[in-house]
């Protein structure tokens, strides 16, 4: 078929469907059936159409651009991104450039009034937001966000009345299982290891999990085996060397993240008790490095591609007018050789 200077309007004639339809289509995007978005594509090849993104931008006020916004948790004093979110950014990036958008990576200080800039600007159509330090403070950002209308998704918790979307974990499940499996093992003292205050709530639910589990074992919640940490391999090995030097009975630990997990490890085996023939170790995520640490970590995985793709499909949803929910990914637990047999 030949048609001079082809528009949306005639692969939309062809096609049956909307105009709408065929941008979000063009764009790859899941919310069309597989068959149309193939048959539409199909036929923006034949009548040679391309899309130009910046006549669209000009046309719909939109700049087809996310932006991704990272958080320094550590105040400023380090550039280290948490690795977890580090790892979401190749499948966010490669995701938003399958659907006709752009990624603006941006590091903020949590500290910065950054929600004021971006709900100010036309520098991007929704925002990714990953990491937020202290969720009470962090918050009230979030409130300001959606006063305005600003469309965003955050990677975390499904918290009662929180405002805008999140895309996250069943935490409690994830610890329940990473502490079940603890407890098959014959394991009964067994610490949990991280900030699982309210200022992290994802980390609280996770310690929610951990005290279920017990209480199924028969065993009880022991303030001294709740040891605190921020998220750094430097705070859990501090704080694990702390507590073996206490002389505190101890065979498991559940860290709230790997990045915990391997701190704890270097600390055991610094302190002369082995992994896992003395002390058990479970962590949290599933990160790339948990299967290549000596031993191998066993850990709750969060699919991260999953999340990755997940964040990006809603956030252009809430960008071309769908309608969107929040989402609770099934955690996982993946079995290798930091726990060892059952005793």
């Amino acid at each position: 078929m030949k048609v001079e200077n082809p528009t949306s309007r005639d692969i939309a004639d062809l096609a049956g469907v909307s105009q709408a339809t065929v941008s979000r289509a063009l764009r790859n995007s899941p919310l069309v059936r597989q068959e149309t978005r193939e048959r539409i594509q199909q036929i923006a090849r034949e009548l040679n159409y391309f899309v130009n993104r910046n006549a669209a931008g000009l046309r719909t006020h939109q700049s087809n651009t996310i932006a991704l916004l990272l958080f320094d948790e550590t105040g400023g004093e380090d550039a280290q991104i948490n690795p977890f979110f580090l790892s979401m950014i190749g499948y966010i990036t490669r995701s938003a450039a399958s659907m006709g958008y752009d990624v603006l990576v941006s590091l903020q200080q949590l500290t910065d009034d950054w929600h004021v800039e971006y709900q100010a600007s036309h520098r991007a159509d929704g925002l990714i937001l990953l990491g937020y330090g202290d969720y009470v403070s962090y918050r009230e950002k979030l409130d300001a966000l959606a006063a305005v209308n600003t469309r965003f998704i955050i990677y975390g918790p499904i918290a009662a009345d929180q405002p805008g979307l999140s895309y996250g974990c069943d935490n409690q499940t994830g610890g329940y299982l990473a502490t079940h499996h603890l407890t098959g093992l014959g394991r009964s003292q067994i610490a949990i290891l991280g900030d699982t205050s309210s200022c992290h709530p994802e980390f609280a639910s996770r310690y929610d999990g951990y005290a279920r589990a017990l209480r199924e074992a028969g065993l009880e919640s022991d303030s001294a085996l709740a040891i605190h940490a921020d998220n750094t391999e430097e705070d859990a090995y501090a704080a694990v060397q702390s507590l073996v030097a206490t002389g505190q009975s101890l065979d498991a630990v559940f860290a709230v993240t790997d990045v915990l997990a391997v701190g704890a490890m270097r600390a055991l085996a610094d302190a002369g008790r082995r992994v896992p023939e003395d002390v058990s170790v479970v962590g949290f995520d599933d990160l790339p490095r948990a299967a290549f640490v000596n031993p191998p970590l066993t850990t709750v995985q969060q699919n991260i591609r999953e999340a990755s793709e997940g964040m990006v499909q809603a956030i252009v949803g809430l960008i071309e007018g769908d309608s969107v929910q929040s989402v609770q990914m099934q955690p996982k637990l993946i079995v290798r050789q930091s726990c060892g047999a059952t005793m």
